[in-house]
């Protein structure tokens, strides 16, 4: 288990809220020389706490819809690991889980249509039927994305994801842009515009265009939490009512929590991700907010996060060269 001091914390705690941020502004904020918070972004990195740089894409405001997909799997390491290796180079997931309790892996799917999502989910089944012993599907209505907030202890507000489908027009140029800074997001702009083959004004102009459109909405980074002794769970709401009064206080008192990374509405389930040091503290939680809303939550499903991955996927879809 890495040990971190306070200064790490604040490095950590900034880098998610804008990884892009400047070694300079971010000695500032640490109060550290700037050669000190580099090496110690080298150092994070190399420990493996900082796993990515990325960019956080809103795939609704590119006209795409987010499905998710949930599988019980049967134990055949071979045909499990084939699995994942299909995930990763479908071109279609953009993220993936595997868990431990209530299912064994859960992955995010782009869709153009409920009949594209039809014709990928028919090809998966078809593929790994012998596999998969259950399967449940939703659809993402919007996701409230939280901070690290267990680096500082401070509540902060979250950003939301998902939401109204628009298909805002972006062009060969901005796939490219996405593409490179999707796992990337601390390349300089001078770099960037190499791997584009276009001038870093105009790669500046068009990702300030992309953020103000809404496709980008952060800039943050990727850990690994088992370096830090910690755990992240997903607690699947099946909700028994849910007014707008219900929604709104639910929402308010999740957000109180400093263990909270996401909010997660589907079409038919609520599912908060909050990170722990142990199960027995994700149970106190989970006890408390069912104490507080008894007649909202009808039951839970506990899901350990095993891996949280950002997939090749999510590149290959932007239509990256």
């Amino acid at each position: 288990m890495v040990k971190l001091d306070k200064a790490d914390r604040i490095i950590l705690a900034e880098l998610d809220k804008n990884c892009r941020i400047s070694a300079g502004e971010l000695a500032k904020r640490a109060r550290k020389s700037r050669q000190s918070v580099e090496y110690r972004i080298k150092r994070l990195v190399r420990e493996g706490v900082i796993t990515s740089f990325n960019v956080a894409i809103n795939p609704h405001k590119m006209g795409y819809r987010l499905y998710k997909i949930y599988l019980q799997l049967r134990n055949i390491p071979e045909e499990r690991e084939r699995l994942l290796e299909h995930l990763k180079g479908s071109g279609r997931v953009y993220w993936m889980g595997e868990c431990d309790g209530a299912w064994d892996l859960i992955f995010g799917v782009f869709a153009k249509s409920d009949y594209d999502f039809y014709e990928v989910k028919n090809a998966l089944i078809s593929n790994f039927g012998k596999l998969i012993v259950n399967k449940q599907y939703d659809f993402i209505l919007d996701v409230k994305q939280y901070p690290k907030m267990y680096f500082s202890g401070e509540v902060s507000a979250p950003t939301m994801f998902g939401g109204t489908i628009v298909d805002n027009e972006i062009d060969e140029l901005d796939h490219a842009i996405l593409g490179e800074i999707v796992n990337n997001a601390r390349v300089s702009m001078t770099e960037l515009a190499v791997k584009v083959e276009s001038r870093p004004e105009k790669v500046s102009s068009r990702l300030k265009r992309m953020e103000k459109l809404g496709i980008i909405i952060q800039y943050r980074i990727g850990v690994n939490l088992e370096k830090l002794g910690l755990e992240m769970y997903k607690a699947i709401l099946h909700i028994e009512r849910y007014t707008k009064e219900d929604e709104k206080m639910l929402l308010e008192y999740v957000s109180g929590l400093s263990n909270v990374q996401y909010f997660i509405r589907n079409i038919w389930d609520i599912e908060p991700e909050l990170v722990v040091e142990d199960y027995h503290e994700y149970i106190q939680i989970i006890e408390k907010l069912k104490e507080k809303f008894p007649y909202v939550i009808k039951n839970v499903e506990a899901v350990l996060m095993k891996t949280d991955e950002w997939t090749p996927g999510f590149r290959n879809l932007l239509g990256a060269k």
